[in-house]
């Protein structure tokens, strides 16, 4: 099943087997004590026989499952596999070299199927990736609107560029001045969730329009999530926090309702962050008469309101799972109090990614605040201060 041969030690065959005489389509007459074995290689396995092969068994004694390729009678090549030993005779001199050869064509061909194939599985992964990609976009705004007298900034981190999540984030007009917007995520990841993920989107958009207050939106979201389809075969929930923006003067009224999602957190002109609770929120399409709750907020010039996914706090930040956690948030954003949408949206892009490998889950993020006053510049050209 394999080649054989031995040879003097400047490479002079002094014997060989019918296997590899018939691969290579010689008699034994043209080979034996006429040829070396360097004269069967290729020009390249040559080079590469003097430089490095026949080194290393010199030092060695033996070298094993080196790859090269040997010239036909025809002048084709046949790639083999190669293992050396170098017997050394009574006087401690080298004797002889007992060569093995192997046909490594099938491995060759196994290679180039194993190339091919994964170059083809990249090609699936990179259609994947877009086709994934696209998905998660469809189920976002592609900009946030401009609202009068209040700025807005999003992110969405992807943990896994193969999977879409089920992280979802809005802001759209109302009826009169006022502007709604939320923020939520779904559990489980793939199609399945892709699917809530539209189906909540567009319920609580038309329940803004419809409900008679906030509450009323949430439990018209419980109603549409607990009659879904299943084609998964697993029932789907989701967190989320459903909030609204009208004028106040020279802020913004803000009123929140919550089901089962992390607090929204505050940060202030006066450089402080606090959290804003909505207290006994339940989790949306779990039970049919979920309760949910509802608080109050002003964002004054220079505040700014920060809505973010569980992908944020529980992100692992060491290799004993430890997670990064509602308090390191809280220091975070009180470090960067006062900071405008943008800038703590930017913040926390940075904060994701350094995470790395430790972000397991996706997180979105959206801020919401009112630009800080311009001071008035007085008749000399200096600043005055503003009202407060």
């Amino acid at each position: 099943p394999c080649g054989f041969l031995s040879t003097r030690p400047d490479g002079t065959i002094i014997k060989i087997n019918g296997t590899l005489l018939h691969w290579l389509d010689h008699t034994r007459a043209e080979l034996v004590g006429r040829r070396r074995f360097t004269d069967l290689l290729t020009v390249g396995g040559k080079l590469y026989h003097e430089t490095h092969f026949a080194p290393l068994l010199r030092m060695q004694g033996e070298i094993g499952g080196i790859a090269l390729e040997l010239r036909r009678a025809d002048g084709g090549r046949l790639p083999v596999l190669v293992t050396s030993v170098l017997r050394h005779g009574k006087d401690g001199r080298p004797a002889v070299v007992r060569t093995t050869v192997f046909d490594a064509h099938d491995r060759r061909s196994y290679e180039r199927e194993l190339l091919r194939a994964r170059r083809q599985a990249d090609e699936e992964r990179d259609r994947l990736q877009k086709l994934v990609t696209t998905l998660q976009r469809s189920l976002l705004p592609p900009a946030l609107p401009q609202v009068p007298g209040v700025e807005a900034a999003a992110h969405y981190r992807i943990a896994s560029p193969d999977r879409v999540g089920g992280d979802f984030y809005d802001l759209f007009p109302l009826r009169g001045d006022r502007w709604g917007f939320f923020l939520g995520d779904v559990s489980g990841k793939g199609p399945e969730a892709a699917t809530v993920t539209s189906l909540i989107r567009y319920t609580l958009r038309a329940a803004a329009e419809t409900a008679p207050d906030l509450t009323g939106v949430l439990r018209t979201l419980n109603t549409a999530v607990l009659h879904q389809d299943h084609p998964g075969g697993q029932p789907r929930f989701c967190t989320v926090v459903y909030g609204e923006l009208a004028p106040d003067g020279d802020g913004v009224a803000l009123t929140l309702a919550g089901g089962g999602h992390p607090p929204a957190l505050l940060l202030h002109a006066d450089s402080t962050a606090t959290y804003r609770f909505t207290p006994g929120g339940m989790l949306v399409g779990v039970a049919e008469d979920a309760e949910f709750a509802t608080a109050r907020a002003r964002l004054a010039p220079g505040d700014t309101l920060l809505l973010y996914t569980d992908g944020l706090t529980e992100a692992r930040t060491d290799d004993f799972g430890g997670r990064y956690g509602e308090e390191a948030l809280h220091a975070f954003a009180a470090a960067l109090a006062p900071a405008r949408p943008a800038a703590v949206v930017a913040a926390v892009s940075d904060l994701l990614t350094g995470f790395g490998e430790g972000l397991d889950d996706d997180a979105a993020v959206l801020a919401l605040g009112v630009p800080p006053r311009v001071p008035a510049v007085s008749a000399s050209g200096s600043p005055t201060p503003a009202p407060s």
